[in-house]
Formats: structure tokens, C-alpha cells, sequence
């Protein structure tokens, strides 16, 4: 598949973009275990335009990770304009604009998935930011609304036309936040439909190589995007490839293996921010990389709240000691929380 000038291999799996997540340490050990592309946690158009420091630090990028998009969010449209540009002067592949987000703080004040009550303003400034940039610009949004306003159908066709290079849909409508199943029903009338050319990105739910496959095989999207089940376990994208190239399912890896990715994600994560902000920031990983694992409760609570490099990772080598015989089995699911 292509997105603009953006080849990518058939049956392509993103990384969803999730706040307080997709770093570039996490985004590093998603590509390496064949996340096809990845991109930033988004990033608020009035943070970018007032120089702000947690804004402007969304923006770097590293080699490594491409392809890889930086997603933006905003309910103006010149604000918007502005920070798509902002955003193009980092280089990244993909500019993606976020009208998925649910959350109240975002959603509530029309951006995100507010945009959807307001479809004119939604294209218009779609159109304005296609415009303003030479990179591809892409979309990220849901179903609708709520039950009674699933205007996806609509929203496609008026991206498309104003020149969107791939549509993201998350398959449930802002209403739904996270709960319930995701309804991909819509997303593959969108993908079949002969007037529909840009390609179309499923996303919701997909938990497991089978699901995956599922998605591909049944409404025959060009690509997936996966979410709440990289928590800890950026290895997905690794049993997903394998699965569909072979049939075959991998194994869950050893805690050995685990042991080693997680102490390679924290010196990625010191490597680019330091220790101090490294450590802090892998916290929220490093006890996910061991779920599953009986009577861990006092060495994750070690994980979560050392802040020395080297007590960090003697600690994650101590694993191996008590529980490096055991095996992990099925799939280990992530815990609770969110994709943008």
C-alpha cells in the first residue's frame, strides 16, 4: 500500500498514536519488531504555535522510527494550518490529523472527535491543512458521534475529495470512550466501496495475531492499527507479520526475552532523554513487560518507583532469578487504557 509517496508493504500495521505512550524509546521497539509504521503522540496545534516545551519535544523524530507520522489536534482551522506546517519542518513522512479522540477535555471543546458534529468545519479544515503542506496528509477518526450519528460514510468521501492520502477509522463512535466491541462493519463498506480509493486503516480491538488476520481477511483493509495491545508487549507486530506470512503462532516470549527487551527499552529511553526523564518515563512499561507473572507485586512496585539507572536494571536482571523458568502462555492481555 501507499500513503502519498509513503510505500508500505501489504497488510501494513501501524502503531496507534496514544498519549503518554508512543514516545520515541516505545516507538523504537515497536518498528524493531516490525510495526510498518508508527507515529507521535498527538499533539495540541495551540501548544506548537505558543512554543510550548511538551508540545515542541512531540516533534522529535529519529531515523529509525520511519516511516512515521506526527499527528496534530485542534478545533481552528488557522491554528491548525499553522501547526501542520510547524509539524512539516520536523520531517516527518505523514502529517495526520487527529479527529478521533474522545476524551472529554478534547472532545468537549470540538476537537478530536468533536469535530464530527461539525462536518463542514472538519473538511474545510482537512482541505486548508492538504493544502498548506507537501507532505501526505492523513486522517484518524471514529464512527460518529454516537449511535444515532455514524457519519463515517460521509466523512470518507469529503475527506477523500479534499485530498487525504489514508483514512484511519477507529470502529466505535465517541460516545462509546472505549467500551464495547469495535464495529468494523462500517469500516469495511468504506473500504469496498468503489468510489473509495485512498487506502483505509482498521482500527479497534485487535488484541492477537487471529484478530488481525480476521480484520484483513474479512473487510479487507489495507492496513491495521493497533493500540492497548502494545502495552508491554511491542512484540505484537512480530506474532501478527508471522501469522500472516505462516499460519503459525508464536510462542509468548520467555522472561528472559522479556528481561532483555525491557532493559533495552530503558537505555533507548535514557539515550534520548536522559536519566532522570528515561527512568521516569519507562515506568509505565516496565511493569507491563511482566504481567502475568505470580507474586510480583514488591519488585513492580521497585519498577515503578527506583530512579536510578543501574538499580533499575539490576533489578529487571533479578527477574531471571526467581521466575526465569516460567512460562508464559496464551496471550498476555494489556491493561486498561486508551488509543487516541
Amino acid at each position: 500500500m501507499k500513503i502519498g509517496d509513503v510505500q508500505l508493504r501489504d497488510r501494513a500495521l501501524f502503531l496507534a498514536p496514544m498519549e503518554d505512550v508512543t514516545d520515541p524509546s516505545f516507538r523504537y521497539m515497536c518498528k524493531r519488531f516490525g510495526a510498518d509504521m508508527v507515529t507521535t503522540e498527538f499533539i495540541s496545534s495551540d501548544g506548537l504555535i505558543r512554543d510550548a516545551r511538551k508540545s515542541l519535544a512531540k516533534l522529535n523524530i529519529n531515523d529509525f522510527e520511519r516511516p512515521v507520522g506526527i499527528q496534530i489536534y485542534g478545533n481552528q482551522i488557522e491554528p491548525m494550518v499553522e501547526a501542520a506546517r510547524i509539524a512539516e519542518g520536523a520531517d516527518p513522512d505523514v502529517i495526520d490529523i487527529n479527529f478521533g479522540c474522545p476524551m472529554k477535555k478534547i472532545a468537549g471543546r470540538g476537537a478530536g472527535s468533536g469535530m464530527m458534529r461539525d462536518v463542514p468545519l472538519m473538511v474545510e479544515m482537512t482541505r486548508q491543512i492538504v493544502n498548506a503542506v507537501k507532505k501526505p496528509v492523513t486522517v484518524k477518526t471514529r464512527l460518529g458521534w454516537d449511535d444515532d450519528s455514524k457519519n463515517i460514510e460521509e466523512i470518507a468521501h469529503r475527506l477523500q475529495d479534499v485530498g487525504i492520502a489514508a483514512l484511519t477509522i477507529h470502529g466505535r463512535t465517541r460516545c462509546q470512550l472505549y467500551t464495547g466491541e469495535a464495529d468494523w462493519t462500517l469500516i469495511g463498506k468504506i473500504k469496498n466501496d468503489p468510489t473509495i480509493h485512498i487506502p483505509i486503516i482498521g482500527n479497534g480491538d485487535i488484541d492477537s495475531a487471529e484478530k488481525a488476520k480476521q480484520m484483513f481477511d474479512r473487510y479487507g483493509v489495507d492496513g491495521v492499527m493497533i493500540g492497548r495491545a502494545t502495552y508491554g508487549r511491542p512484540w505484537i507486530f512480530r506474532e501478527v507479520r508471522h501469522y500472516l506470512e505462516t499460519g503459525e503462532l508464536l510462542p509468548q516470549p520467555s522472561v528472559l526475552e522479556r528481561i532483555a527487551i525491557a532493559k533495552e527499552h530503558l537505555a533507548k529511553s535514557v539515550e534520548i532523554k536522559g536519566d532522570k526523564v528515561g527512568v521516569f518515563e519507562m515506568r509505565r512499561h516496565l511493569s507491563n513487560y511482566f504481567k502475568g507473572l505470580p507474586d510480583f507485586k514488591q519488585t513492580r512496585m521497585k519498577l515503578v518507583t527506583l530512579t536510578d539507572v543501574d538499580e533499575l536494571q539490576d533489578t529487571i536482571s533479578s527477574i531471571a532469578e526467581r521466575w526465569g523458568d516460567y512460562e508464559f502462555g496464551g496471550v498476555v492481555p494489556p491493561p486498561l487504557s486508551h488509543s487516541i
